[in-house]
């Protein structure tokens, strides 16, 4: 499984090594680095690879993918994309180079800047801007094997997950959406590792969506720790931690858009569950365990769950059992129940992400080295694959825009 703290070869860890490994054979190469293509070019391309009439250059919207660029068969760099927010088409538009193991994508609230972490022993995160595609410059996160990252808010802070080395870093981003030198980083050293884990493992940094406390999930000591960020400084300093059973994993927490509950996907053994949120402290109660929907016997790591904009609907990313379970979200948020599951049409879904209007789900199939797209029902949350899916080396995120 990819929830392992040993490094092997090369500094790779375990969480990269699994996933990658199974899935090298089944890759294939995105187009060579190339400049933006001229309109004329996206509406002939479209064209191509629909079958159907061009549309329109200013319905097509951007989409980046990440990868790693150490691994055979992997990207060479954030694959260039748009897609078409109707009916889900993605066409391949080239690579940005220069961005070493960009595994985890985010982009600044203006929409401006895009940042990506570089998963690499000696960590770091870069910034590029957008507009032209020029990077900005990285800064070292100050840990290992950085595998998430996300943009505070106010668009000022830059949030960082060491998951090797299981710490937390924060980064000031200035006005043109560079960064600066790191004014935090917090090491998880207390609890103790949990069960079959060496040590802690930081796999998310987010903020709640009061906007007043800063969350990291480790997946090593089963906890997720809640932090007041000073915005002015740019200082971590820790509130509250919530423990979930040993040995669960916990990997990724998404809040409701209530802002009083939040649902946390447990890796290593196979569970959701249901967190209460207290926005005043910052304190986080987590729930009972819940099903994944993965079948019996199937060894699965559950990796992102979403819920739509509307608190209505949550889907959860099942690797190994290859589905995405759809849950109906009840009681204002504090109730999911299972409604079904739905192929993925990929190995190994290790990330997804809503389109901006939540029209489409987008999941990154690392191991099948593909983005399926699956259009959501905005009354029933149900998931339609939209087309075949698109094919990108070692997908590992997928951030539509």
């Amino acid at each position: 499984m990819d929830s392992g703290t040993e490094v092997t070869g090369g500094g790779w860890s375990r969480r990269r090594f699994v996933g990658v490994m199974a899935g090298a054979a089944a890759v294939v190469a995105v187009p060579a680095p190339a400049a933006p293509p001229e309109e004329a070019r996206a509406r002939a391309a479209s064209s191509a690879v629909t079958g159907t009439p061009a549309k329109s250059p200013a319905r097509l919207r951007p989409l980046h993918l990440g990868t790693y660029t150490s691994v055979d068969g992997g990207g060479t760099g954030i694959g260039l994309a748009t897609y078409d927010p109707e009916t889900g088409a993605i066409t391949g538009t080239g690579t940005l180079t220069g961005v070493p193991d960009p595994s985890y994508l985010a982009v600044h609230p203006d929409g401006r800047t895009l940042y990506a972490v570089n998963e690499h022993t000696a960590g770091s995160v870069t910034a590029v801007r957008l507009a032209d595609r020029r990077i900005l410059g990285s800064r070292s996160t100050g840990g290992a094997g950085p595998c998430h990252l996300s943009v505070h808010p106010t668009g000022r802070w830059l949030l960082s997950a060491n998951y090797t080395s299981g710490s937390v870093a924060v980064h000031p981003i200035d006005a043109t959406g560079a960064l600066g030198e790191r004014t935090a980083l917090v090491t998880h050293s207390s609890p103790a590792p949990g069960p079959g884990q060496q040590g802690p493992h930081a796999h998310q940094f987010v903020t709640s969506p009061d906007g007043g406390h800063v969350l990291a999930v480790d997946l090593g000591t089963d906890t997720v720790y809640s932090y007041r960020l000073d915005l002015t400084k740019g200082t971590l300093t820790e509130v509250s931690q919530a423990h979930t059973k040993p040995g669960a994993g916990p990997r990724h927490l998404t809040f409701h858009p209530g802002g009083r509950y939040a649902y946390l996907a447990d890796e290593v053994d196979d569970t959701v569950a249901v967190c209460a949120y207290d926005p005043a402290s910052g304190r986080l109660t987590i729930g009972a365990p819940q099903s994944t929907g993965s079948a019996p016997g199937t060894t699965n790591y559950p990796a992102q769950i979403l819920v739509t904009a509307n608190g209505a609907y949550a889907y959860l990313a099942n690797r190994g059992d290859n589905t995405l379970a759809r849950y109906a979200v009840e009681a204002d948020g504090a109730r999911l129940r299972l409604l079904d599951t739905v192929p993925v049409h990929g190995d190994f879904p290790r990330q997804i992400a809503f389109s901006p209007d939540g029209g489409l789900l987008f999941a990154a199939n690392q191991r099948s080295g593909t983005v399926s797209v699956f259009t959501v029902d905005a009354r029933s949350g149900e998931l339609r694959l939209a087309g075949e899916p698109f094919a990108s080396p070692v997908a590992v995120c997928a951030l539509p825009l």
